[in-house]
This record gives structure tokens, C-alpha cells and sequence, in this order.
């Protein structure tokens, strides 16, 4: 089954906006992109582990997203006691590599509800705002939320590239 990317418009990124706009919009225009590199495949394109050795896939990146969505605006940001997606002790990248049994329909769906989770979680809060993230060393960070939203523009900006190189192997679609 092809699944095209039903009302993906992709928000372009934003010229002029003050802070909060501006770090919103180009969140917002590299969540937009994920779904746009997956647009039009069918199930097991992604789910292809296309550019050999590593085993990511489409799917996995859009897992892996919903996770961190989760993870730092509502576990985080919000003090949302929530367990985290895919991922547990026992499988800390299940995000990555329990693509194979996935549903990836209710996996999309996932993404999106995450992301507007997410915004709804961070919407309350100042971008000075801080909470103390725990390190697996045993000791803390204060973050503030600014932070959050440069470090999820960063991740998503990294993790498109990879999607390129992904759609690029499995049916040669170029572009941004």
C-alpha cells in the first residue's frame, strides 16, 4: 500500500517573526519535511534500510521523532508523567529497530498527535523558562526551553538530511 502524505502543506520557513515565532516556524517547516521525504512510498520502502551498513529507515526517523517530541516537550518541558514511545530499558532504540513489526500507519498517526501534543505542552511556556534534566551519570542540567526548541530544530535539520540520503537510495527523489 502507498501511503501519500494526506495535508502535508509544508509550511515554509519564516523570514520575519520574533523569537518564539521563529524558532516555532522552522520547527514546524522540518516536521513538515520528515513527512514530505516519506510521501508516496509504499510500506516497505519505509521501512528499507536503503544506505548500507546503518539500519535506519523512513520509518524509523518518523518513530524516533515522536519519541523526542514526547520525550522533551511533554515529559520535560511539561513535567508530563508519561512513559516514553518505542523505547524502554530493556530496548533503548526500539524507536529504530522494531521497524520490521511496526504498523506504520499508527506509527504516522503517532507522530502527528506527538507533535501536536507537543506544541500544546510548550504553548504555556516561556522561552526562559527552565526545568533540570537528569543525566545518565546521576547528575542534572538546568535546560531552558529556548534550548529545547534549538536542540529539536537541530535534530530534525539532521535527521531530514538523513532522510534525503534515504529517499535519494530507495527511488532516487531528490530535493527539499
Amino acid at each position: 500500500m502507498t501511503w501519500i502524505a494526506p495535508d502535508i502543506d509544508r509550511r515554509p520557513e519564516p523570514f520575519i517573526a520574533d523569537e518564539r515565532g521563529m524558532l516555532q516556524g522552522w520547527l514546524d517547516y522540518h516536521r513538515d519535511t520528515l513527512l514530505h521525504k516519506c510521501a508516496g512510498l509504499a510500506a516497505e520502502q519505509r521501512t528499507t534500510a536503503a544506505v548500507e551498513p546503518s539500519n535506519l529507515t523512513l520509518l524509523g526517523l518518523v518513530r524516533h521523532m515522536a519519541y523526542v517530541e514526547r520525550s522533551w516537550f511533554r515529559r520535560r518541558v511539561a513535567g508530563e508523567d508519561i512513559d516514553p514511545l518505542y523505547c524502554g530499558p530493556d530496548n533503548p532504540d526500539g524507536d529504530f529497530d522494531d521497524v520490521a513489526a511496526a504498523d506504520p500507519e499508527a506509527d504516522f498517526a503517532t507522530f502527528r498527535a506527538e507533535v501536536d501534543l507537543a506544541d500544546q505542552a510548550a504553548a504555556g511556556h516561556g522561552l526562559d523558562e527552565t526545568f533540570l534534566r537528569r543525566r545518565t551519570d546521576g547528575g542534572t542540567d538546568e535546560v531552558s526551553v529556548r534550548w529545547v526548541y534549538t536542540h529539536m530544530i537541530e535534530e530534525y535539520a539532521r535527521h531530514c538530511g538523513h532522510a534525503d540520503l534515504l529517499r535519494e537510495a530507495i527511488d532516487g527523489t531528490t530535493g527539499d
